[in-house]
């Protein structure tokens, strides 16, 4: 039988847990860590993580592309910044479907829609600048991304929350290191 304690507040009250969604917590044993009190957000969520998830790869395969073909007198210094990032966006996409899976979804790597479910763009450029501009971007736009991602998952699921607050701190450490190397 479940037994919880009641710690009281200072204004008298007490917090006390759900005792319904303990027990229902020991059905559906398949779904592993979802329990029912996660609510009605696990679709939208993992549909958010989806396309998180397609814009990280196409973010690797645009620095990917960006560290081969970089051409110019800074270009081994910038090529080998692009293939760090290129490797951090890489745990960034294991980390995403790995939680997406956690909820018990299915992470789409499908590559026939990668581009259209992805928040930023694929870049061809061959100027050195012109990849420095276009990756800041595409860091600017994941940026603003998760940013909304956190605040729109807020409470509802905080393991995913502190996921993306920690994908966003790395984002933002890349934005600023492509800003620097613009004013190189």
């Amino acid at each position: 039988m479940l037994q919880t304690s009641s710690p009281a507040r200072a204004d008298g009250q007490s917090l006390q847990l759900d005792m319904a969604a303990l027990r229902a917590a020991r059905e559906h044993i398949d779904e592993g860590a979802v329990t029912p009190s996660f609510g009605p957000w696990r679709d939208s969520i993992i549909q958010l993580l989806n396309d998180a998830l397609a814009t990280e790869l196409v973010c690797i395969l645009r620095y990917k592309r960006h560290h081969f073909t970089a051409r110019g007198m800074s270009s081994p210094r910038v090529a080998e910044e692009f293939l760090e990032h290129a490797h951090e966006e890489e745990a960034h996409a294991d980390l995403i479907a790995e939680r997406i899976v956690q909820l018990g979804g299915e992470p789409d790597f499908a590559p026939d829609s990668l581009a259209r479910r992805s928040h930023a763009d694929y870049d061809e450029s061959r100027d050195l600048q012109a990849m420095v501009r276009a990756n800041l971007v595409a860091e600017r736009i994941a940026v603003e991304a998760y940013r909304q991602m956190i605040n729109l998952i807020g409470d509802k699921d905080p393991t995913t929350r502190r996921l993306l607050e920690g994908v966003l701190a790395q984002e933002e450490e890349h934005a600023d290191e492509l800003s620097d190397l613009l004013d190189a």
